[in-house]
């Protein structure tokens, strides 16, 4: 199965996604991961993402995709993807179907972490102490924030339809999280 946990900066994605790869031995796709990755090789596409994730923009979809692209082709990982923080672009979300349509695999579970604003800044508040994030100031919480929910909305009513899309109330304990998403998966 493959499957995309969809909500906010700071909704939880990263610490479910951890979970199932733990318990399930899948893969997590975080694109924020792939995106420090290139930021630390500093690579010119990795200083063009610092400079948009520090102004609180997404980077470009053209740089996104083609990483998803290589990590989707692994054999490897076939059907055993997490998609955290991609897709966040109705683009993306294309994209991804097409990724996946042409490796012959799909979604099998969305997931939607659905966390207010106020909750999200007390979290990546934390974070940013536990993880010594650079990316993780106040402003630059508050852009990333609004525009996800700007630019993603299109995404949430496109993935919304579909009958393998599943809301979750992001602000319960990450154990009653865990254990909704659990419910699904054990089906």
């Amino acid at each position: 199965m493959n499957l995309i946990l969809f909500g906010p900066p700071g909704a939880g994605k990263g610490t479910q996604a951890q979970h199932i790869v733990k318990k399930y031995d899948y893969f997590q796709l975080s694109t924020g991961g792939l995106l420090r990755d290139e930021i630390q090789k500093n690579s010119e596409i990795g200083k063009k993402i610092i400079n948009d994730m520090n102004d609180g923009k997404f980077v470009n979809d053209e740089i996104v995709n083609e990483l998803i692209k290589n990590i989707i082709s692994d054999p490897e990982k076939k059907n055993k993807l997490i998609f955290d923080g991609y897709p966040r672009s109705l683009s993306q979300a294309k994209n991804l179907d097409l990724l996946l349509d042409s490796s012959n695999q799909k979604i099998n579970f969305i997931f939607f972490l659905n966390v207010n604003k106020n909750i999200i800044i007390k979290r990546i508040e934390k974070r940013k102490i536990l993880e010594k994030r650079s990316d993780d100031t106040l402003d630059t919480i508050l852009k990333r924030y609004d525009t996800y929910m700007e630019t993603t909305k299109p995404v949430l009513d496109f993935y919304s339809k579909k009958p393998n899309f599943y809301e979750i109330d992001g602000s319960l304990k990450i154990e009653q999280i865990t254990a909704k998403i659990d419910a699904f998966l054990k089906v």
